[in-house]
């Protein structure tokens, strides 16, 4: 599967990717360290923790869905040149990521490698499936990789990053490690003040469209009761969207959570027919105006829900 998305990725390129390939990775001794970040949120992460030394791009958007990230040739070059990638793990980056690993020729960032980082490495997965049949849907084996929605996660992944560029630039240890620690300790101020922001969430049912806010959820004591897809990446028959509603109308949902990157107009008709509101969410950083950052995606997060909810 691999090697025939690395050809049709590769074919079109032409010669410029082959000339960019053939350049190397070589570069002055003293540049930033070049760091790949699959999502925004590592990329934000990357930065806090590496400071000057590093420089940093990204390869997904804010807005797009994190399961079918669109594939540039910029990507190739990107991982070509690439000290060091940053991935979100468990899964997640497995239908875009091989492919372009492949095609990018670098074996420092294979997996398995010191400039490999993988975010989840500290990270206890929720839902980890003890099946791994298609007839559930798109399931990750290793559990829900949608952890960076939960702060007190975040701060896993921190530790993984500094861990990762320290492995890649052994020199630095002592400016990462400060940075992550400068970092998580204000991811702790930010909890207490999102735990206390998020008291009226405790027990308010909501529903989303895909299976990925069960982390946010779970930290901020929402209760998911379903969600608009029939299974995790299958589109919804109208079977499940009638019982959908049915279940919503039952237990009182009040929510319809949307991710951004989901068409809005099918969240809405679930919505009207349940007598329920619809909130456009994030998974990623850079989804809704003004939360570029990390911590910028979890208080926007919080607020829209907030928001969102009936008066009194």
């Amino acid at each position: 599967m691999a090697s025939t998305f690395a050809r049709a990725l590769l074919a079109p390129l032409g010669a410029s990717l082959a000339f960019v390939l053939a350049l190397g990775v070589a570069g002055p001794a003293s540049a930033a360290l070049r760091v790949v970040a699959t999502f925004p949120d590592l990329a934000d992460l990357a930065r806090e923790v590496g400071g000057d030394r590093v420089s940093v791009d990204t390869l997904a958007e804010g807005g797009q869905d994190p399961h079918r990230v669109p594939v540039k040739p910029s990507f190739v070059t990107k991982l070509n040149r690439a000290d060091a990638l940053v991935v979100m793990g468990l899964g997640l980056e497995s239908a875009f990521l091989p492919a372009l690993l492949e095609v990018a020729r670098n074996p420092r960032i294979l997996p398995g490698s010191e400039a490999y980082v993988d975010a989840s490495l500290y990270v206890t997965p929720l839902e980890v499936p003890t099946s791994q049949s298609r007839a559930q849907g798109e399931v990750h084996a290793l559990g829900n990789p949608h952890f960076n929605l939960d702060p007190v996660r975040g701060k896993e992944m921190v530790r993984a990053i500094a861990e990762g560029l320290t492995r890649v630039d052994p020199e630095g240890a002592e400016v990462y490690a400060a940075n992550a620690e400068r970092y998580r300790a204000l991811l702790d101020r930010k909890i207490e003040e999102w735990m206390r922001l998020a008291a009226p969430l405790r027990g308010v049912k909501v529903v989303s469209y895909h299976r990925d806010l069960v982390y946010f959820a779970d930290r901020f004591g929402l209760e998911v009761v379903g969600e608009i897809e029939s299974k995790p990446g299958v589109t919804a028959t109208p079977a499940h969207l009638e019982a959908l509603v049915a279940r919503m109308r039952q237990t009182g949902t009040q929510l319809v959570l949307r991710e951004v990157h989901f068409e809005p107009a099918l969240a809405q008709r679930v919505a009207e027919r349940a007598g329920a509101r619809v909130v456009g969410i994030s998974v990623l950083a850079g989804g809704l105006p003004g939360a570029e950052s990390y911590v910028g995606l979890i208080e926007a997060n919080l607020r829209a829900v907030l928001a969102a909810l009936p008066a009194g």
